[in-house]
């Protein structure tokens, strides 16, 4: 296990260890650590800020009821995923908000650029490294509009693999899917996408 991971893994122990006894200002480091990156993964699946930063606030106070039932087998961190995914996955089936959204940007004309250079990538994936393509403005926001026309699962699967770089294994933890579902579902997702983007492209 690489230095850099371990002092987290520990550094998240003894914190969790020290709310189990009523420590608040470790439950507060716990929050101050993960609050953005679980708000950046709640909004990209839900597509929302307002919802995103309800969420957030619901999976920390769901997180602090139930520390003294977490038993540590995964990471406390994978945990915290679990709970924030769960809450927004069925917040998202209870409002089903994102059936009707539409790619409009693909009759924009500032959209011409990022979708010659996005269809380049589709065609030829060697062309640009899609990390360098996703720091353009407008495919980054073409890309998070293809997202929202994913199955709920599926996007999920998407931002945690290629958007917060989770190992399949912590994906399959934080979903409570066995591993070949996680690749499985992975696979089926990235070709969907494909195939989204490659229609806006038409």
């Amino acid at each position: 296990m690489p230095k850099q991971l371990e002092n987290i893994t520990i550094d998240d122990t003894v914190l969790v260890q020290r709310c189990r006894q009523g420590d608040s200002d470790a439950m507060g480091q716990l929050i101050t650590k993960y609050q953005d990156r679980i708000y950046n993964v709640i909004l990209k699946i839900c597509a929302n800020h307002d919802d995103a930063a309800e969420l957030t606030q619901e999976t920390f106070v769901k997180v602090i009821e139930n520390i003294s039932t977490f038993k540590g087998e995964s990471a406390f961190y994978t945990w915290l995923f679990r709970v924030a995914v769960n809450l927004t996955l069925n917040y998202c089936k209870r409002e089903a908000k994102f059936r009707t959204q539409s790619l409009d940007m693909q009759t924009r004309p500032e959209f011409d650029s990022a979708r010659t250079n996005l269809g380049a990538f589709l065609t030829d994936e060697s062309v640009q490294d899609p990390a360098i393509l996703a720091q353009n403005r407008e495919i980054g926001q073409i890309i998070a509009d293809a997202l929202n026309k994913l199955e709920d699962h599926q996007r999920t699967i998407v931002v945690l693999r290629d958007i917060e770089g989770m190992t399949y294994a912590e994906i399959a933890d934080a979903l409570q899917i066995e591993l070949g579902t996680v690749k499985s579902r992975l696979s089926r997702a990235r070709e969907n996408l494909r195939q989204i983007l490659e229609m806006v492209l038409k």
